[in-house]
């Protein structure tokens, strides 16, 4: 926990976990109100948190927002949060079950009042829920603002947020467990697993399992790596020497993602999410609409027809998406203008400087293409929001399959055009190459260096800040200090763009493997660098995140595996292509044809048996959770017949 405590005005000690910042011009009595709703008891309607108003930093010369606001929680109130949140645990017979405060005891690490038990990133979860969770009882509006209404059942921090009288709600860093997380995570450059435990300890399940992925992937692909440079050295237009590789790689995909499966499920297991049951989801904090009954909460809550949504979907955003794509169709055409351009100077004066300028079309490209998907992904938002989805898990699935499609033409196409239409094997190695590289430069640059740049250009106190916490190197940042430190940092938004740099890396690993066996090499060093430039983004640049409790790495293992499946396409697509398979044929094409599509169902059906034979989950964690299930079962009946036949008392 923090080493300085809050006092709330009740005169209980806490230790401040969250903040809310509210507008610096928020009247009082919307402040006096939300206080008061946030400390009152659950059983009137109350979160029965701890909060209190932080004071003023040491620089009085700076405008300050004085609406910021520390929230803690007893330790009781935070178990009793767990167990409403329904938290895996592990008991002390070693099986994960759900926490419940009458059996507290039962835990594995419970000692005394429990201090401890629960993780920091934990408390800040269940702190995070309960104010999600408040509700309005009869107010029509928020006290003060009449255009923010408000209706019973209506949550009261989604309306603060949507009207913009509630800035931010972040939680805080622990600044000695992240030093100590920092130091065995990037600090120092060592050979060694990450610190899974420690991540998921501090950030929760979410971000763990984003970085266990990342490190799984980039041992996976070490095989890929080591296969695929002596391949490299080889002569580039013997193909026969490429099958064998082009298949090795096609099946080690499968193989690497159902592992993959079974490293997650053991990983959540052992985290308590595996089982643990799939909260109710909440309207999001955007979403508007008539206000009408929902059948399901017996609440009232905004209703928006299913149909006004499909028209916004096919026929706005679908065609949107579509001129999109042709945009970059056509830019993909400009840039073989310029490739036709350097080659031709290339061949009127084959020099080491039109050398050099063989490869400038392809970089202005490949900068190109990052910039596209840049502004696309911003339109991309503006367009999911403006759909007005109900619940957060929709939002995220249009969103992702709009910046998924248009993130695959936009850097493969390309590719795709110089393979099958042009058949220049020479341009495809080059793109390929330079695509790869070029991408890799610049997002290490976008993701670690100019977070950090912009953030001190953008905030002059919060450089001012940083420099101060420099003099107490010593000793503790003052506690006022350090949440207007943070509140200054940006926002992270989540593993969304982590994961589709991944999922682009594995598609050019894939895809064209018996072109560019090099291409495993690159993608590991890059992961390698990955590792640390995330790691310092995470603890240096942007706001600690909530804990985000996840189980798996969710519709991106789809994406991934529909990866490998068009792999296996465009490999045996490339390889039938190649002149020494067409030798083979002479004298018929349709039966290189024939061949090519049966050599491809032969693998995508090898791809499909190993994925049914590789489980998911193994074998160990199916029984614990069969156990679980049959326990479960077992205690509800003994309920029951204790509520169908009580005892009987007798005088």
């Amino acid at each position: 926990m923090l080493q300085e405590s809050s006092v709330d005005s009740s005169g209980s000690r806490f230790a401040p976990l969250v903040v809310l910042e509210l507008a610096s011009d928020t009247k009082e009595e919307a402040i006096a109100w939300l206080l008061s709703r946030i400390r009152d008891w659950q059983q009137n309607g109350g979160a029965e948190l701890l909060v209190e108003q932080l004071g003023p930093g040491i620089g009085v010369e700076e405008k300050e927002n004085p609406n910021m606001f520390l929230v803690g929680a007893s330790m009781q109130r935070l178990l009793c949060g767990a167990e409403d949140l329904g938290l895996f645990k592990e008991c002390t017979d070693g099986s994960m079950r759900a926490f419940t405060f009458a059996s507290k005891h039962n835990f594995k690490d419970f000692k005394g009042d429990g201090d401890g038990f629960l993780s920091m990133a934990e408390c800040q979860y269940v702190i995070k829920h309960e104010l999600d969770t408040l509700r309005a009882k009869e107010e029509t509006n928020v006290p003060g603002y009449s255009h923010a209404k408000l209706y019973p059942g209506k949550s009261i921090i989604r309306r603060l947020l949507s009207k913009g009288i509630l800035i931010q709600m972040f939680p805080l860093h622990e600044n000695e467990e992240l030093k100590r997380l920092s130091f065995s995570w990037y600090k120092k450059v060592k050979v060694s697993l990450q610190p899974l435990d420690d991540i998921r300890h501090y950030y929760g399940e979410g971000q763990a399992l984003y970085f266990g992925f990342l490190e799984y992937f980039t041992f996976a692909l070490v095989p890929m790596a080591l296969i695929g440079v002596p391949y490299y050295l080889f002569d580039w237009e013997d193909y026969d020497k490429y099958v064998v590789f082009a298949v090795f790689n096609l099946i080690w995909c499968t193989v690497i993602l159902e592992l993959w499966k079974r490293r997650s499920a053991s990983l959540a297991y052992y985290w308590g999410t595996l089982c643990r049951k799939k909260a109710f989801e909440e309207p999001r904090p955007g979403f508007h609409g008539v206000l009408g009954h929902n059948p399901v909460t017996g609440r009232a809550e905004p209703i928006y027809p299913t149909s006004k949504r499909h028209l916004r979907v096919y026929l706005v955003s679908l065609p949107f998406v579509l001129l999109c794509l042709y945009l970059s169709l056509y830019i993909m055409m400009i840039y073989f203008q310029m490739e036709g351009w350097a080659l031709s100077i290339y061949d009127e004066n084959p020099t080491f400087w039109t050398h050099i300028l063989l490869f400038i079309p392809s970089i202005i490209y490949a900068v190109v293409i990052e910039a596209m998907n840049l502004i696309y992904r911003y339109a991309a938002e503006f367009l999911t929001e403006w759909e007005n989805h109900r619940l957060e898990s929709s939002y995220q699935n249009h969103l992702v399959l709009k910046v998924l499609v248009f993130n695959f033409f936009n850097c493969f196409a390309s590719l795709f055009y110089i393979a099958f239409v042009m058949q220049d094997m020479e341009l495809l190695r080059q793109s390929l190459a330079t695509l790869l590289i070029t991408s890799q430069i610049l997002n290490q640059f976008m993701e670690a260096f100019l977070p950090y740049w912009l953030q001190r250009r953008r905030n002059k106190k919060m450089i001012r800040k940083i420099q101060k916490r420099r003099l107490y190197e010593e000793k503790e940042l003052p506690l006022v200090e350090q949440v207007r430190l943070e509140a200054d940092m940006s926002t992270y938004l989540g593993t969304f763009d982590d994961y589709l740099e991944l999922f682009l890396l594995f598609g050019y690993v894939s895809l064209f493997s018996c072109v560019f066996p090099l291409a495993a090499v690159l993608v590991v060093l890059n992961n390698i660098t990955e590792v640390y430039s995330d790691a310092f983004k995470m603890c240096r640049v942007f706001k600690r995140p909530f804990a985000d409790p996840a189980a798996n790495i969710g519709v991106w293992q789809l994406a991934f595996e529909a990866m490998s499946v068009i792999a296996v396409v465009t490999n045996c697509a490339l390889i039938g292509m190649s002149p020494q398979v067409r030798s083979y044929f002479p004298e018929s094409e349709t039966q290189l044809i024939l061949c090519t599509v049966a050599a491809e169902h032969v693998l995508l059906g090898f791809k499909f048996i190993l994925t049914f034979l590789i489980q998911d989950v193994p074998k160990h964690i199916q029984d614990k959770l069969a156990r679980l299930e049959f326990e479960s079962l077992e205690a509800l009946k003994k309920k029951l017949l204790e509520k169908s036949f009580p005892p009987k008392v007798i005088l």
